[in-house]
């Protein structure tokens, strides 16, 4: 429905092993424009896609591909995008404490051997940070780097108080998320997509809002995603006012709470870097999130498959621009947006 309402059309894949599914995707298809070109082109995606109950089956492997790769065809794709939420390993590259999964590194053989690219639009986060949520609390907060829980602590003898939000709390989140984005130099979307997103999970039962306050002022706030045994933190918002009470420490710990309360075992923190050194602008980022005990979650990344290589190699050669212009004028919509 979100998705829908931003111009992709949904397409949506199961497959089957008798009674049980044991796969599935959602494909989006978008028709885009590209310059010196008449015709308008299909592209196709899968986001976080294809979900296979067991990765280590190559026959299933093998069988979801080629089916993806046919409905993109038929459908006049000139290229599929997949973005498949499998992991290749946990921990930093090198590092004592990392392991590797074998299904992951099998499966991008295989996809080179079949003319998959890595694909230069990663849309999602390539590596994430998970904290496993099933120890007790008092293990959680032991887990947690020493400054970071002296921050939460802060943050409590601070009078930062945090609630769970409503819908009513989203006009106010929207503007304080824009707000966010441009103290920090990050491009979001029209302020009505995250309340039509907000609004839709929210009513679903799937997301849980929460504020953090200040003398019963909204200082920052987070959304909470949760589907199965997985909770996702995806968008942060916070004011200049009182930062040095640490509420975001306190709204993280307070996610993990109602995560936990929820029956997650696995809170993802939506982000990490591709390389783990200064030149990575998210180094920052994932030091935050390191400091509440999450361990890095590495994954392969969106991989293409061009249909139509001299049509895949043009939009590859004007996307940058493309990009680029769109982040401006995103930032500019968004100053407006708080400035009116």
């Amino acid at each position: 429905m979100v998705k829908r309402s931003v111009g992709w059309t949904p397409h949506f894949k199961t497959w089957e092993q008798g009674d049980q599914t044991v796969a599935m995707a959602l494909v989006l298809e978008r028709t885009i424009d590209l310059p010196g070109m008449a015709a308008r082109l299909r592209m196709h995606y899968a986001p976080r896609g294809p979900v296979l109950r067991d990765w280590a089956d190559m026959p299933l492997r093998a069988r979801v591909l080629a089916d993806l790769t046919t409905l993109a065809r038929q459908r006049g794709a000139f290229f599929l995008k997949i973005d498949p939420d499998l992991p290749l390993g946990w921990g930093i590259p090198g590092a004592a404490d990392e392991t590797r999964h074998e299904p992951g590194d099998a499966f991008l053989r295989e996809l080179g051997a079949a003319g998959w690219r890595s694909s230069n639009e990663q849309i999602q986060f390539r590596n994430t940070v998970e904290i496993d949520l099933t120890p007790d609390e008092d293990t959680l907060l032991a887990n947690m780097k020493q400054k970071t829980r002296y921050n939460v602590r802060l943050a409590q003898k601070k009078d930062v108080r945090v609630r769970a939000g409503t819908p009513e709390d989203f006009e106010m989140l929207t503007r304080m998320y824009a707000e966010t984005a441009v103290r920090d130099g990050f491009a979001i979307r029209g302020v009505e997509y995250y309340q039509h997103l907000w609004h839709t999970f929210h009513a679903a039962g799937s997301l849980t809002p929460l504020v953090a306050e200040v003398d019963g002022q909204p200082v920052a706030g987070l959304m909470l995603f949760h589907f199965g045994d997985t909770a996702t933190y995806m968008h942060g918002m916070s004011r200049e006012q009182h930062r040095n009470r640490m509420p975001t420490y306190l709204l993280q710990w307070e996610a993990m709470r109602a995560a936990k309360a929820r029956g997650c075992t696995r809170y993802d923190l939506w982000g990490a870097p591709d390389v783990f050194d200064e030149s990575d602008s998210l180094l920052g980022v994932y030091r935050f999130k390191e400091g509440l005990g999450g361990r890095v979650r590495r994954t392969a990344g969106a991989y293409d498959l061009p249909l139509r290589p001299f049509l895949y190699t043009l939009y590859t050669r004007t996307l940058p621009a493309l990009m680029s212009l769109w982040r401006r004028r995103g930032k500019a919509e968004t100053r407006r947006e708080i400035a009116g």
